[in-house]
């Protein structure tokens, strides 16, 4: 996905729950970030929900968080009910 710096816009993760699971509910965050290693504690930020998909506003007009031209990495993170906090990598962002 390539989005333009100016630009004020919900990134969009697609999530694909198994059979059964209802992630509605489920606490959802993403980070995003320019370096190769797992996310730290404090680049994790608070999604929502919308449909199957977690969103969060990025951008220099009330985003979560403002981008600088580069490319970054995309994660989420998702806590459905039960023992498992599932951490995938979601794929890459250019900020252009």
């Amino acid at each position: 996905m390539v989005i333009p710096a100016t630009s004020t816009e919900y990134l969009h993760v697609p999530v694909t729950a198994p059979a059964g699971t209802d992630l509605t509910g489920a606490p959802v965050k993403i980070a995003v970030v320019a370096h190769g290693d797992n996310p730290s504690d404090d680049e994790w930020h608070t999604a929502e929900w919308a449909d199957d998909t977690a969103r969060l506003l990025i951008g220099p007009d009330g985003g979560a968080l403002t981008l600088t031209r580069g490319t970054y990495r995309v994660w989420i993170s998702v806590d459905p009910p039960g023992a498992e906090n599932i951490v995938r990598l979601a794929g890459s962002l250019t900020i252009n």
